[in-house]
């Protein structure tokens, strides 16, 4: 994997708001949670970026809301697109942001590694492949004590 590989762009629908990534990774997964389907009008495919690995422009044109007691999200304030996903309590994951997968110009070369509340996902919803982590609803409160809340 070479840095270029890691290197990525892209933007809402409308090109109102763009950004450039470094990824710490090529590995993306889906959340199938309430919130999650109701965001993005079905799984959220993201990919887990530390927050200083980004760098938007068009600033002015991001709205956020705070949709939980634990989360944050944005999108454009002209196209609507979504545009991230980030927890605000303290902790490890705190630091990084979810970027949906199809705001990236180029998303070639990622693999789908996990989909969490797997028990919520609807049984139309296959993805291809094999070998990934599956968490239910309940592994996903375990693991995440901050879910407790939701």
């Amino acid at each position: 994997m070479t840095g270029s590989d890691l290197h990525r762009v892209g933007g809402c629908l409308c090109g109102a708001v763009r950004f450039e990534a470094t990824l710490p990774h090529l590995n993306f997964g889906a959340c199938h949670c309430e919130m999650c389907r109701r965001w993005t009008g079905s799984a959220l495919l993201g990919i887990s970026v530390p927050a200083e690995n980004v760098v938007w422009t068009g600033e002015d044109h991001i709205a956020t809301r705070q949709t939980s007691g634990w989360a944050k999200r944005a999108w454009c304030r002209d196209c609507g697109s979504n545009l991230w996903f980030r927890v605000t309590a303290p902790g490890p994951y705190a630091d990084q942001i979810e970027l949906p997968i199809g705001l990236l110009d180029d998303a070639g070369g990622l693999t789908m590694t996990n989909e969490i509340y797997i028990d919520h996902k609807p049984d139309s919803f296959a993805y291809a492949g094999e070998g990934r982590t599956v968490m239910t609803r309940a592994d996903c409160v375990a693991k995440f004590s901050l879910l407790d809340s939701e």
